[in-house]
């Protein structure tokens, strides 16, 4: 007996030699390597990117509803206008777009024309809106600025697109010769576009969506949300601390459109005033972390570098509301806050606006 367990054993330890050798044979496979992040825009300091924690939310209306590129291009013309003519029936008759036309012959809202008046047609490509369409994902599908967009189309305050509206797309790629990727490509998002092509644009008889005080109540991303119509009284500091970088000219040809206020990290950032919740994510890699608040009047803030995002999309906050948690991330040259004050789509100084 004792002699056949070592013979089990031998065998045993034979079979697992063998194994080992084998084993040695098989060649080994590298773990996958993760993809190199994309490269970012230089603000004029190095990147110091890290991780942002937002809670679970879906993606915004331009990434979950992409235009397609089926623009109509009519010849610049002369129209003369007939008795019961409206602006919006003469767009349908000419091909052309209601607010490129205003645009173009000077009109204001509510744009009364006369029988007899020549208005010109500008000549170009134009978009019809359907439901839930943003304009950034109108710009990303011609490889277009959305700021150009809305210069050419004199959109204004709230920027609010109506379906059944035709865009007038200016210069851009043709995108019978470029592929969806490239014309993306062409279109970098920025502030502007958020503050300014963020909303899905509803039908003409309807109104937007009110916001809410709960994030696990928001309105859809595909839902157009409201925003105040006053500003009520002046702005807070969003943080306490030592302003590092200030507005304007940075050096080397570059600009700041905010101050960057040092705060250790996961300091609370408060709502400089009452406001709706316009943008909450990290779209814009060189801000990381960042919310944007409409507060009426054409006033927007801007809170940048955000390590965690505490509201979401369609929710209304009141003046010192947690709405983030300081960070280091996009490029932030250290721990802090990135501050912007804007009116309409122009930044202005924060620390104007700012009390002491």
């Amino acid at each position: 007996m004792r002699i056949a367990g070592n013979r089990r054993t031998i065998s045993g330890l034979a079979s697992f030699g063998a194994m080992a050798a084998l084993a040695g044979c098989i060649p080994s496979v590298a773990p996958p390597v993760a993809p190199s992040p994309p490269p970012q825009p230089d603000r004029g300091y190095p990147d110091y990117r890290q991780d942002v924690t937002t809670s679970p939310s879906p993606p915004p209306a331009w990434e979950t509803n992409p235009v397609a590129p089926n623009a109509r291009t009519i010849a610049t013309r002369t129209y003369t206008v007939e008795p019961g003519d409206t602006l919006r029936g003469i767009a349908i008759k000419t091909g052309g777009g209601e607010l490129a036309i205003a645009q173009a012959n000077g009109l204001t809202e509510p744009y009364i024309i006369r029988a007899g008046q020549r208005l010109t047609i500008p000549g170009g490509r134009y978009h019809e809106i359907t439901r839930g369409q943003t304009g950034i994902a109108i710009a990303r599908a011609y490889g277009v600025e959305w700021s150009r967009i809305v210069a050419v189309n004199g959109l204004t305050e709230p920027y609010l697109l109506r379906t059944g509206w035709r865009l007038l797309i200016p210069g851009g790629t043709e995108p019978g010769q470029t592929s969806a990727a490239e014309r993306a490509a062409a279109f970098t998002l920025d502030i502007d576009d958020l503050v300014t092509g963020s909303e899905p644009a509803i039908a003409e008889n309807r109104t937007p969506a009110a916001a809410t005080t709960s994030p696990a109540h928001v309105p859809a991303p595909t839902t157009a949300v409201a925003t105040p119509a006053r500003l009520v009284g002046g702005f807070s500091w969003p943080v306490q601390g030592r302003v590092v970088s200030k507005f304007g000219a940075m050096g080397n040809g570059k600009r700041s459109d905010g101050i960057q206020i040092a705060a250790p990290v996961g300091t609370p950032v408060a709502a400089a005033a009452d406001g709706v919740v316009a943008y909450a994510g990290t779209g814009i890699p060189s801000l990381g972390g960042l919310v944007i608040l409409k507060h009426g009047d054409g006033w927007v803030t801007v809170y940048g570098n955000a390590s965690s995002l505490l509201v979401k999309r369609g929710q209304s906050v009141k003046r010192g509301q947690r709405i983030a948690l300081s960070g280091q991330s996009g490029s932030a040259p250290e721990p802090g806050v990135h501050f912007e004050v804007r009116k309409g789509r122009d930044a202005v100084d924060p620390l104007g606006k700012l009390p002491g």
